[in-house]
């Protein structure tokens, strides 16, 4: 029996957390994605939360669709840093000497 099932993006939404930082004219909001939701064949909802937000009185958790620069920011990563070369440790310059 097959359990796996397909879903489509019309059935998907982003979980985004917005805070806002600053006071005054330099507020801003910041909008992190901590989710994915998923609608139920009766219209509810399922929430599948990557993370949690620390300061959850001052959070604003939204639903909001899939859009284009999301989809092409998911289909295209950012390459992964090169890993920093492996620095030498005093001991190591004080054995060969020897």
């Amino acid at each position: 029996m097959n359990t796996t099932s397909t879903v489509s993006r019309d059935h998907m939404m982003q979980i985004l957390a917005v805070i806002e930082r600053g006071e005054g004219e330099n507020k801003k909001g910041f909008w992190t994605r901590i989710g994915v939701a998923f609608q139920n064949r009766d219209q509810s909802w399922n929430l599948r939360f990557d993370f949690v937000p620390a300061r959850m009185g001052e959070t604003t958790i939204q639903l909001r669709p899939f859009d284009a620069k999301s989809e092409s920011d998911a289909a295209e990563p950012e390459p992964a840093p090169e890993p920093a070369a492996p620095r030498a440790r005093a001991s190591d310059g004080a054995r060969a000497r020897k």
